[in-house]
């Protein structure tokens, strides 16, 4: 079992509680998006230490592919940040080389990134179907707007990815006369772009949000050492550990701050409707046990890589669930509603669309007892099932998925109690 816990791999992972009331500590990772951000901003400043970077899969590729200055091709993997962050990075910087990323990469769309970076004088050509990777970056040509005395206008939709519209904030404070985006239509994860705001002016920059518009003056960033805040994103898997377990379970999780930057901080809120008390101490936060709601209604828009876990957790208790907001699933690593849909069926839930944006989670007989979790070459839905095994035993499909943002997860679950079990 030590080894199911210690070392990632292919094969299907058996889970099973011994029973009796969870307590402990969670070692969270760092948060993977303050870090990706971090490692952008401190190339374009030149300098900087950073601390407490997250060990996941995606901030280890930023690292390395912000440091391979030479490659005539970069892979992204399955890295939405490094693919979104680094096409402006490289673009900004004039380097000329090819971005690529794995097959479900080149599905993902980046064509309003890449018009906007035109826009700004980044030649970009795709190499296969246009408004997708890979693509070709043959360096910047300065625009008239770099020789007059007005920042550079841009208009983007805004309920796009987020990681667009911070890629382009990012390489604002770079341009001659700065960057104005004009946000068209709703927002999506306007969180992001605050954590991505907020580390460019601890960088020395000068960028607002004034709503429709965020503004970034012409001021480079200058050399700045940063810690990065532990992962609220990955914090809420241990949130779905306290409301599954049996009463009097409690956890502590270290490194996590009261006024954060990041969005998913909003998990505090909506768990305590599903049963779990958050108590802020001066370093890090204690989980309880606390009353359920009957009913649960949350809008995603700002905070969407929360839904899955909650949505398990809603099924599990038979708490009925609406959510909205949740447009950006159907674009990540996999199609997250459609999996969603497939693996809370075998459970006994369902993810019902319900039209107009609307998604209702129910479930009549729930149970775990022994089915197989597919992932979909999908973290999160590793990480938002496995909680389960507090209810029955469970296994799940290619745990290795899981090193993308938090490869100590499995780890974590043994030390808790969890028993583990490779299956061929």
């Amino acid at each position: 079992m030590g080894s199911a816990a210690n070392h990632l791999t292919n094969s299907p992972l058996h889970l099973q509680w011994p029973g009796g009331p969870l307590s402990g500590t969670m070692q969270l990772p760092a948060s993977k998006s303050e870090s990706n951000r971090a490692l952008i901003i401190q190339a374009l400043a030149g300098s900087g230490q950073l601390d407490n970077l997250s060990d996941a899969n995606d901030t280890q590729l930023m690292q390395r592919l912000l440091a391979a200055e030479d490659s005539a091709e970069l892979n992204a993997e399955d890295a939405g940040t490094v693919m979104r962050f680094l096409t402006a990075y490289l673009a900004m910087s004039g380097r000329q080389t090819v971005l690529t990323g794995t097959a479900r990469m080149q599905e993902r769309p980046i064509g309003v990134l890449v018009e906007a970076l035109r826009q700004l004088g980044a030649r970009i050509d795709y190499l296969g179907q246009a408004g997708y990777p890979p693509l070709r970056l043959r360096g910047r040509t300065p625009q008239p707007a770099d020789t007059d005395d007005q920042p550079v206008t841009l208009q983007v939709r805004g309920d796009i990815s987020s990681q667009y519209i911070s890629a382009l904030l990012m390489i604002g404070p770079l341009l001659p006369h700065g960057l104005r985006l004009r946000l068209t239509g709703k927002v999506g994860s306007r969180p992001y772009l605050h954590m991505t705001l907020a580390l460019m002016r601890h960088f020395g920059a000068q960028a607002r949000d004034l709503g429709v518009i965020f503004d970034v003056r012409p001021q480079p960033y200058h050399p700045a050492d940063y810690t990065i805040e532990a992962d609220w994103s990955a914090a809420s898997y241990a949130y779905a550990l306290v409301a599954l377990a049996l009463p009097g379970s409690t956890l502590w999780l270290p490194g996590l701050r009261r006024h954060s930057w990041q969005g998913d901080q909003a998990i505090v809120g909506i768990m305590e409707q599903l049963g779990v008390q958050t108590e802020f101490r001066e370093d890090g936060i204690k989980l309880t046990q606390g009353p359920v709601a009957t009913a649960l209604n949350h809008d995603f828009t700002d905070c969407p890589d929360l839904a899955q876990t909650v949505a398990v957790v809603a099924a599990a208790l038979q708490v009925p669930a609406n959510f909205t907001g949740l447009e950006s699933l159907r674009i990540k690593e996999t199609d997250r509603i459609a999996a969603l849909q497939t693996e809370l069926a075998k459970l006994g839930g369902k993810l019902t669309d319900a039209g107009e944006g609307r998604f209702v989670v129910s479930a009549s007989d729930f149970e775990v007892n022994g089915q197989t979790v597919a992932t979909y070459h999908d973290h999160r839905m590793a990480m938002a099932f496995a909680p389960l095994a507090l209810r029955g035993p469970l296994t799940i499909e290619s745990p290795v998925v899981v090193r993308k943002s938090f490869p100590q997860f499995w780890q974590q679950l043994s030390q808790l109690g969890f028993q583990l079990a490779e299956r061929n």
